[in-house]
């Protein structure tokens, strides 16, 4: 593990105290009393460290594991390097999680950077907000007329909460966010530089050229959602953007006016979303994903990496691809391709 110099643990766990912890079991009953004093990748490891090793790719680095406790699946348990000690789940990622967050509680949820409590006397606070006892706002933020902010609320240096919004108990708005015409639930984070409720790209031809159609919807998130830095996300024209509960959003997402997205759902960095496309729940999408206007993505669904999306994606399957197919469709699709290549080569002599 590097040298934790921002990020502290705050305590110390046996080994059986982590596996009671996370809902795992301890292998051998003697390394019960091993102590975890920070957490660490697998492949680096380190005298007293936590570590988790999960899938059949990773399996290999489990006989010359260097720490004190991994978290790892039976089938993997008896290959463990010998006086590391075993803590035997189903989900060992789950697992680390779980304890990687109790030790550093300020690397699991954003606090308040400069220190402040209150209301920073360098901020500015509309005198017709309402902010519950508990709200933070630090140094340069802005709170717009009649806005309304939960207890536990931090609202970081320099980010701006608009006119008449809402934003819930426990949530965060980072450094430079700006948030306008939304009403956000609690626990929601919004990092450093997301644009939230801004207008979407909605322009009718005229005699001179594009003009504006007025948005005059609003951005709704639900609780638990997690909005990446640099993120933007579009009010609706008429009707509302939603985002579902507990549906985390990477950094550099767009997603654009009157999107629906379901609970649950991973949006990997990169991607957009064009206007009016309703996404279902625990979708999963990953990076560089576009997706065109008025679809319709079911529950479950994957979207690999770099695909694009023309077509509705029936719940449950995993589509690839640009233009975006059924995993199995586009993988045939390559496979053929590669093989009518190899021929024409070698009736050519070579490539053309």
């Amino acid at each position: 593990m590097t040298d934790p110099v921002f990020f502290v643990p705050t305590r110390r766990f046996t080994a059986l105290e982590a596996a009671n912890l996370a809902g795992a079991g301890l292998s051998d009953l003697s390394h019960a009393h091993i102590e975890i004093s920070g957490i660490a990748s697998a492949s680096q490891g380190g005298e007293g460290m936590l570590v988790y090793i999960e899938g059949r790719r990773n399996a290999g680095l489990a006989g010359a594991l260097v720490a004190a406790a991994v978290f790892c699946t039976a089938d993997i348990a008896p290959t463990v390097s010998p006086g590391v000690a075993v803590l035997v789940t189903k989900k060992p990622q789950a697992a680390f999680a779980t304890i990687g967050r109790l030790m550093f509680p300020a690397a699991a949820s954003p606090h308040a950077l400069t220190g402040e409590t209150g209301i920073s006397p360098r901020a500015f606070v509309d005198p017709t907000a309402r902010l519950e006892p508990g709200v933070v706002v630090e140094a340069g933020a802005v709170i717009g007329p009649m806005a309304a902010i939960g207890s536990g609320t931090i609202v970081a240096p320099n980010a701006v909460i608009g006119r008449l919004c809402q934003i819930g108990r426990d949530c965060y708005v980072g450094p430079g966010a700006i948030v306008q015409a939304t009403l956000a639930g609690n626990r929601v984070i919004i990092h450093a530089g997301a644009k939230i409720g801004q207008d979407g790209f909605g322009f009718a031809a005229g005699a001179s050229g594009p003009e504006r159609i007025p948005q005059i919807g609003r951005v709704v998130i639900q609780d638990n959602v997690e909005i990446g830095a640099n993120a933007t996300i579009d009010r609706g024209a008429m009707a509302d953007t939603v985002i579902g509960e507990n549906t985390k959003i990477d950094n550099l997402v767009q997603i654009a006016h009157n999107v629906r997205i379901g609970r649950n759902c991973l949006i990997a960095a990169l991607s957009g979303i064009s206007g009016s496309v309703v996404v279902g729940n625990n979708v999963i999408m990953g990076g560089g994903v576009g997706i065109a206007d008025h679809l319709t993505i079911g529950d479950g669904a994957q979207l690999a990496a770099g695909s694009g999306f023309m077509n509705n994606v029936p719940g449950g399957e995993v589509w690839a691809g640009y233009p975006a197919e059924p995993m199995g469709k586009m993988m045939r699709n390559v496979a053929t391709l590669r093989k009518l290549t190899a021929e024409r080569s070698k009736r050519g002599g070579g490539n053309e």
